[in-house]
Parts: C-alpha cells; structure tokens; sequence
C-alpha cells in the first residue's frame, strides 16, 4: 500500500466517526494549548523583568570599586581598561572631598559634583531630557532633580522645620551661569568659586524615589579642583559598560584576574533566570499534565476504532497485509489527531497570548487610576510564546498522542483472522 494510499484510508476512517475524533481532537488542542499558554506566563514574566532592568541601562553596567592590593587606581590602570575585548565606555569620576553648594541669584542647593569625561559618559548612554552635551570645558551637565534644590534662604528654613516646599528654580536652567563653591572637608584652604553654564539635563530617574542632584563638570577640572584646594585625595568611581549583556562575564572575570574588586548585576540576573528556569520548567510539567489527561480520550478513540474495525482487519489480514502495515495506519491516524490538535492549540495559544497582553494591562492601569499611577513606563507582558515553546510543546502532544495509540494498534495486529471475519458488520 502506497503512502498515499494510507492516507486516504486514514480519511476515510476519521470521516465516518467525525463527532468522536471531532472531540477527540479538541481534547488534544485543550491538552496542549493549556500547555503552550501556562508556560508563556513564565516566559512573559522573565521577560517583562529583564526588560525593566535592561532599560535601566544597569547589566551591562561593571563596577570597579577598588584593587585587591589596596592601592588607588590609576589613569594608566583605567586607560587599559578600554583595551579590553567588547568594552564600549569607561566612565571616571572623580568627586573632590568638599562640601559642593551650586548658586544662582539668591538660590543655593547643594550638588553632587564630580568631573568626568563627557566623551565617555555618552558612550555609555548618558541621556539627556532637555539640551545638549557640553561643547566646552566651562559647560556642564546637571541632574534632573538640579533645579528643585536650589532654594531661597526662606524656603530651606521652611524646609528645615519640616514644612513642605514646592520652589526651586523656575524655568529651564539651560543656559544659565551659576557659581559652584567647594570647601574642602578637612584642611584650612579656603573655599573656590568657579562659574559654569548648564548645556544639558539627564533625563528623570526611572526610580521616583531617586533624586538626582548631580553636577558632571569636564573632567579637565580635576587638577585644577586638587592644586587650588589642595586636596590630598578624590573619590573615585570608575564603571565600565560592555558592548552586550552576553559579553559582560568575560568583562567582569578579566577585571578580577586583573587584581579588581568589581561588581555586575549579571550576578543577580543570573540568579533570576534560575529562578525563571525553574519557574518554567515546572510550568510545563503541570501543562504536561494536562496533555496526558488528553491522551486518555486518544486512547478511547483508537481503542473503539480496533474494536469497530474488527472484520476490516481480518479482511486486510486476509489479503496479505503484514502486522507492521496494520500497526502503522494506527498509529498514523493516532498522529493525525495529534498533529491537528497541536496545530489547533499553536493557533489558539497565540490568539490567548495576544488578547492577555493587549486586555491584562489596561485592566491593570485601570485598577491603579486613569493615568496608571505608580507604574511609570513599565510595560508588562502577561504571554510570551517563544518558537522554543511551540517546538517542546508540539513533541510533547504528538509524542503522547502516538504513545496513547501504540497499544489499541498493537492490539489491531493480534487479532485472529478467522474469528475476524466471521465477526458481523
């Protein structure tokens, strides 16, 4: 008998009991899209997370807090830093040890100031919400929350007395020329004033808890800051960003074999995929449940089929058909089932998937107001459905469907065919 011949002979079987398979196929879709969209929560959520963190622009982000041997780091140490394989930026701050006050007109505020290579921090993905980086070495970039904290001597004792203020700069900084003054924390130089023009503002935190009241001068200034405050030393922050998450590893084991203390949150993420993993695995296992409660009635199927075909396959017997042919078109109509069920649930899984992330969020945002207060940009994925997942799913269903008709057919193949056709139709 021909494939094609098989074929057709599996048709025409699955016609004349189409209510059964009918409902036979259904169970397996069930079984298996049950499966496909379990596990798409926990590949949603991996994904919603990893997304939020990736935004912060934090994994590929490597700390350098200091070398093993105690010593400073250095600007040789650093300029090598940049020679290492798949590093993108290295920033280098330098925070001289002095009280930083910024001052325009009559308003003051305290600043975290630092000097730095601008060249650098856009590298890295320095963002601005408003101007242009600096062109000069007497521009500056100022944090977002910058303008807030300078106050009137009237509001920071309002302030100071617990009483809430809502002043600060008014208008746009960008532009204007305000004095910096730094008095050295120990020592007995007295305080610099040094004037400089804001070119930009980083963007707003993606904390709301977070302010940002940083001054990033060029870091040209660090001699002159150290001679004429005689400082004997400057805190140092030193970070380096890799190209791509998947490179930031490396990047990090080579600091260490280099004598560094450094710290990645690949460590953490790491961690939470883990987690994840395990999450997803277990997803599956319990969507796994499901498809096997689907075999049942794959099992009952293909079991009345043998049952009700009884005579048929005496006669096949009877014309020469071997066991392994009788064998074969059982279990390719058990496959069948499977195979349309899966395609079937492939279809509907994406269709849940869709409408969970389209419908869940603005059930969300609509919970927590009209403008979704406190979730910020974050953009949530209830369903994510990788090819992965179909595939796993797809052998999963097919497997268990072949697995539930392997012994109506192997039970095909031991009937007697004289007590076969003497069977009425």
């Amino acid at each position: 008998m021909q494939f094609k011949d098989q074929l057709d002979f599996i048709k025409q079987h699955m016609k004349r009991n189409k209510l059964r398979v009918a409902t036979t196929i259904l169970a397996a879709m069930m079984g298996c899209a049950f499966l496909i969209i379990l596990a798409s929560v926990g590949f949603g959520m991996q994904q919603t997370v990893t997304d939020q963190v990736l935004d912060n622009q934090i994994v590929t982000e490597i700390e350098v807090a200091g070398r093993e041997d105690g010593d400073s780091i250095t600007d040789q140490e650093v300029e090598a830093m940049h020679q290492i394989a798949h590093v993108k930026a290295v920033t280098d701050r330098t925070s001289p040890n002095a009280d930083a006050v910024a001052k325009i007109g009559d308003r003051s505020g305290f600043v975290a100031a630092a000097t730095a290579d601008m060249e650098q921090e856009q590298k890295a993905g320095l963002k601005l919400s408003e101007g242009k980086m600096p062109s000069s070495a007497n521009e500056v970039i100022i944090g977002y929350h910058f303008a807030q904290n300078l106050l009137t001597e009237e509001e920071r004792k309002k302030v100071d007395d617990g009483e809430e203020v809502s002043g600060g700069f008014a208008g746009s900084l960008i532009g204007q020329t305000f004095q910096l003054e730094l008095t050295p924390y120990e020592g007995e130089t007295e305080a610099g004033v040094w004037e400089f023009t804001v070119a930009g503002i980083k963007e707003e935190p993606g904390k709301d808890w977070i302010s940002d009241n940083t001054l990033l001068i060029d870091d040209s200034w660090a001699p002159v800051f150290q001679e004429e405050l005689a400082l004997e030393e400057s805190g140092r922050q030193v970070l380096v960003y890799a190209d791509d998450l998947q490179n930031v590893a490396d990047i990090t084991q080579t600091l260490k074999d280099k004598g560094y203390y450094v710290y990645s949150v690949t460590e953490e993420l790491g961690s939470m995929n883990m987690f994840f993993t395990a999450l997803k695995a277990g997803l599956i296992v319990v969507g796994t449940v499901a498809v096997l409660i689907a075999s049942i009635g794959i099992f009952n199927t293909m079991t009345m089929a043998v049952t009700e075909r009884t005579r048929e396959i005496g006669v096949m017997k009877a014309i020469g058909a071997k066991p392994k042919l009788i064998q074969k078109l059982f279990l390719m109509e058990s496959a069948a089932i499977g195979i349309i069920g899966t395609v079937l649930a492939v279809l509907v899984s994406y269709g849940v998937s869709i409408l969970a992330n389209w419908l869940v969020p603005k059930i969300i945002m609509s919970s927590l107001g009209e403008d979704g207060e406190g979730m910020g940009d974050v953009s949530i994925l209830i369903s994510v459905i990788p090819w992965q997942l179909v595939v796993i799913s797809a052998i999963i269903s097919i497997g268990v469907a072949m697995i539930s008709g392997w012994r109506p057919a192997r039970k095909a193949t031991q009937i007697d065919v004289i007590q076969a056709l003497r069977q009425e139709l």
